[in-house]
């Protein structure tokens, strides 16, 4: 059933439709595509996730804001505008390029083109509303548009969480797993973050910690971080099961489910280590901050790895978004037999 609609939301027909008939959804964000993969690797990054997804019978719903209306669930031709319309971190798009796509393109595309993509967060849903421009849901902005139209599983790479301490920088995907009640797949935070400190604020925050066949939350690119995970279960109806028990009881936080990414894509914690504390004293000396340290960091990753974070980044993500097919068909078959 679909819970009423806020203004400014667009559900696309295949999601509608899988609500209308108490089908299984997915909701995955869309960063990685406006902010973390050029073209064309994001918009194949982005079917291939949405293919596992339908792999297992359930539906996909792509979170994204386009020209001001927050949309769940996009188009093959919605996903692929939104795709070709990003550009690398930080990159500016030469205007005779951008004029040329807005002449290949059309000029029903121009808005899409003319206006940087935005990175959205829960702040900056209201801008790109009143401004009609366009871009990627964080985990915290894909988050409230799922839960607002009633979707309780999401899957993503890596959650954010807590920088290097010092810097009060939090991010505000924290806040929202802490009064958001969905389950979140994924392969922890990601391991450019203070992992403990991010572990201490969800904890303080009340968010169950779930490691999916594993003791030990995983580190993103790797799969041991030597830091404990609240609980272990170990199948897709145990997650299920525990998230239903954790909202019937009252709770309103997120699940968070974390799973090691494939042990053939994972990298050496120690090698991966000294990369991070590398990167993260270039974005020091260059005070690189806010939303833009994150991309800044992801990317030198990728080039002090030889692509292998890239790999581990594309390897995870798809891994990720299988086992929250597989949570959202028994989360569903579950709920429709209680009811």
């Amino acid at each position: 059933m679909i819970p009423p609609i806020p203004d400014y939301f667009v559900l696309s027909a295949e999601v509608k439709r899988a609500l209308q008939t108490s089908l299984p959804v997915v909701a995955l964000e869309s960063t990685v595509i406006t902010h973390g993969l050029p073209h064309p690797q994001n918009l194949s990054l982005a079917n291939d996730m949405e293919q596992e997804i339908r792999n297992q019978g359930v539906t996909p719903a792509t979170v994204a804001v386009l020209k001001g209306q927050v949309h769940v669930g996009l188009t093959n031709a919605e996903l692929e505008q939104l795709a070709s319309a990003s550009r690398e971190p930080g990159a500016e798009t030469p205007k005779n390029e951008l004029r040329q796509m807005i002449n290949q393109r059309g000029e029903s595309d121009r808005s899409l083109h003319e206006n940087h993509l935005l990175k959205i967060s829960l702040r900056d849903f209201a801008t790109a509303i009143t401004q009609k421009t366009s871009g990627g849901t964080t985990v915290a902005g894909t988050l409230f548009a799922a839960n607002r139209v009633g979707l309780k599983v999401f899957a993503t790479g890596g959650i954010g969480g807590v920088h290097e301490v010092e810097t009060l920088d939090i991010s505000t995907d924290l806040q929202a797993l802490a009064k958001t009640p969905m389950v979140v797949v994924c392969a922890g935070a990601k391991a450019i973050l203070n992992l403990p400190a991010t572990l201490e604020y969800l904890e303080t925050m009340g968010v169950p910690v779930v490691g999916y066949q594993t003791d030990e939350f995983p580190a993103f690119y790797s799969r041991q971080s030597g830091l404990p995970v609240g609980t272990r279960l170990d199948s897709p109806a145990e997650v299920a099961e525990f998230a239903r028990a954790h909202w019937q009881i009252g709770m309103q936080s997120a699940v968070l489910v974390c799973q090691p990414l494939p042990e053939s894509e994972a990298i050496d914690r120690e090698k991966i280590e000294g990369a991070i504390q590398h990167v993260r004293q270039e974005a020091r000396t260059k005070k690189i901050r806010g939303q833009a340290l994150t991309p800044y960091l992801l990317q030198r990753l990728v080039e002090l790895t030889d692509g292998a974070s890239l790999r581990a980044n594309l390897a995870l993500l798809l891994n990720n978004a299988r086992l929250a097919a597989l949570i959202a068909r028994s989360y569903n078959t579950a709920h429709r037999k209680i009811a």
